[in-house]
């Protein structure tokens, strides 16, 4: 099917919802890109979040709406004892489940619900441990079965969690997507029908939005739920019209076929300022992009290497024609907007001469031969993947180093990347949780490799900076041994870090109150439509 058809193709369908929507007040999210699933627990793309944990689930913190601050979610509050290694939630009364054709609960939210979200995730004799397949990416990748030592159910509505050794970011890491609360009942009920995966996708929450249907690469459907604890969200209804292509999304929503999206081309923003259909919003992004090497593979195993191919690229370049003035170079794996950033970094300056004599003294003076995966979706920090990576493949021919640009469906390129198939591979981070934890540990911590680690480095000297850091609150001492783990990292370049980017959000003007999520996510609780 041709560009043309394809874009009728989508007019039609939007068309369709939209025609719905006047009967109910609907928002339509044009969405990027199809979610990987309805588990949160197994993912680590933003696209499946949105879809899921920000608009289904709820955890026991959350963070407040449009800032990083952690407020009460289904536990009402806390305690943590003098040590530091015991948390006691006391749970929120009256939380109700969502339900489906399958299933109607039968009890309200209590403390067997949190015990199974996490022991599913923590516990390998757990009945549900490998269910749907059992990677639990993040639980795994941030240590968190290390961490906890126990957790405990005091009665119906007290949970306490013991952890081996205090953990600085342990309430911002329950805030986050893995976190959520899954139906202990549902589980049961759909494993005494022999069917337990049902519950990881027609998933069950407590949140804001219940699920409806989804048509896989089409859209995906919800409607508030009208017995959510914090109150019945503003819109009736709320569609994701998946639309990978931005000039798409961008064409809906001039039609008001859809009323917000995300991730907006570059060469659309100055026409966006000036369009009277579009709010154009903004924010300095908690984000990274970056090239990873699998330092697994050689001839990325050698430190020369990885070096070289720093100095080979010409980074403000790659700024100017992918992100088009909508960013700044990156120097550190931690955007400056995040504390611990370490401003006296020196980065790789453009030098293909340098880069050339670093080669040679690798063994590799006429160069080799390798991979550039490029990722097939638009993300916050990069707009155009394949755009970068031709730019690399070019910058990089010129010291000899001929690469093969390669991609795939994203689900599928982010599996493969997890298993290391790639010799490098442009991906990118945003900040979870507004700790730097979030960003160092999860990616370039030892635990990690197999995991969010996509460049599979595992040093033990930059991992025992990171353990440092985690179990000790003094944010002067955190803040001293991260940046020496910057300084390591840049050393050891495990990573080309290439841009911080901004982050758009074109919305309607008929849209009320929605917020720019400096974590990523895209939330519809609170959202109105005059």
């Amino acid at each position: 099917m041709n560009k043309a058809l394809t874009l009728i193709a989508g007019f039609v369908l939007a068309s369709s919802v939209t025609i719905n929507a006047s009967a109910a007040k609907t928002l339509v999210y044009c969405s990027e890109g199809s979610p990987e699933g309805f588990n949160p627990a197994f993912y680590t793309a933003g696209t499946t979040f949105d879809a899921t944990s920000k608009n289904i689930f709820n955890k026991l913190v959350e963070f407040e709406r449009g800032n990083t601050k952690i407020i009460p979610g289904l536990a009402e509050s806390w305690t943590i004892s003098d040590d530091g290694t015991t948390y006691t939630f006391k749970l929120r009364k009256g939380v109700k489940f969502h339900s489906n054709k399958k299933f109607k609960p039968h009890r309200d939210f209590n403390a067997d619900d949190v015990l199974f979200s996490f022991n599913r995730q923590r516990l390998k004799d757990h009945p549900y441990h490998t269910v749907s397949g059992g990677s639990y990416e993040y639980w795994n990748g941030m240590s968190m079965t290390e961490t906890i030592k126990d957790i405990k159910k005091i009665d119906d509505y007290t949970v306490s969690i013991s952890l081996n050794q205090p953990s600085a970011p342990f309430m911002a890491n329950l805030a986050m997507d893995f976190a959520s609360i899954m139906s202990a009942e549902y589980a049961d009920e759909m494993m005494k029908a022999g069917t337990p995966e049902v519950i990881d996708n027609q998933p069950i929450g407590t949140g804001p939005f219940e699920f409806v249907d989804y048509r896989k690469d089409s859209q995906i459907r919800y409607k508030a739920f009208s017995k959510y604890w914090g109150g019945k969200a503003p819109i009736d209804r709320l569609v994701f019209s998946i639309t990978p292509d931005a000039s798409v999304r961008y064409a809906k929503m001039q039609a008001n076929e859809c009323q917000v999206m995300p991730f907006p081309n570059p060469a659309d923003l100055e026409k966006m300022r000036t369009d009277k259909n579009i709010n154009l919003m903004s924010q300095e992004g908690l984000n990274i992009g970056f090239l990873a090497f699998n330092v697994e593979k050689k001839p990325f195993d050698d430190r020369k290497v990885r070096q070289a191919l720093n100095y080979a690229i010409n980074k403000q370049a790659i700024l100017d024609a992918v992100f088009q003035g909508a960013g700044t170079v990156a120097k550190n794996p931690i955007p400056p907007t995040i504390w611990s950033y370490n401003k006296d970094t020196v980065d790789y300056d453009y030098n293909p001469e340098k880069a050339k004599q670093l080669l040679a003294e690798a063994g590799y003076s006429k160069g080799f031969s390798t991979n550039i995966w490029a990722m097939p979706v638009q993300r916050p920090y990069n707009p155009n993947a394949r755009r970068m990576a031709e730019l690399i493949q070019a910058d990089w021919a010129a010291i000899g180093v001929k690469a093969e640009i390669v991609s795939y469906e994203w689900g599928e390129y982010l599996a493969r990347t997890k298993e290391g198939e790639h010799d490098t591979a442009l991906l990118g981070w945003t900040g979870d949780n507004g700790d730097p934890d979030n960003f160092l540990y999860v990616l370039l911590s030892c635990d990690a490799v197999g995991g969010s680690n996509r460049a599979r480095f595992c040093n033990e000297d930059f991992d025992k900076l990171l353990k440092a850091a985690q179990v000790t609150s003094d944010i002067a001492e955190r803040t001293k041994l991260y940046e020496q783990a910057q300084l390591m990292f840049k050393k050891e370049a495990p990573w080309v870090t290439i841009a911080h980017s901004v982050v758009y959000e074109p919305v309607r003007p008929e849209v009320v109150d929605y917020k720019i999520d400096p974590l990523g996510g895209h939330i519809f609780y609170g959202v109105d439509l005059k």
